[in-house]
């Protein structure tokens, strides 16, 4: 019986890590959907503002806080830093993150998203003619 609680708490810092990649996804490729949906950029465009900023100030996202929570619920070690930096750029840059890097990755979602909503802006002004 002892293991259930820490059981939960480790299936509630894995569903929050799942979030958080899900919205990462979103930020990156949301602006697609309004291929599909007009209002799709109304829920689209500030999650992506948000992913600018939290790469551009250095600040960490909420949910790493509460992974982290949970992982120390669970009686797991968390981790330091952001999701990015623990997750994705140990992969990609194994040294770590740095201010240029997040510089980078911020230019990367605003680069992303100018070319979706310019090709849907395009493909719409197509199909009004």
């Amino acid at each position: 019986m002892g293991a259930e609680p820490e059981m939960a708490f480790r299936l509630a810092a894995d569903s929050v890590l799942l979030l958080h990649l899900a919205f990462i996804a979103f930020v990156l490729a949301g602006g697609l959907l309004a291929l599909r949906w007009r209002w799709a950029p109304l829920l689209h465009l500030p999650a992506a503002a948000w992913g600018v900023f939290i790469e551009l100030s250095g600040r960490i996202c909420p949910l790493t806080p509460l992974e982290n929570l949970l992982r120390a619920r669970a009686g797991e070690v968390g981790y330091a830093g952001g999701f990015v930096e623990h997750y994705l750029l140990a992969l990609i840059y194994p040294e770590g993150i740095t201010q240029g890097v997040q510089g980078v990755l911020a230019g990367i979602v605003l680069g992303v998203n100018a070319g979706v909503y310019a090709w849907v802006w395009r493909r719409r002004s197509r199909s009004r003619r």
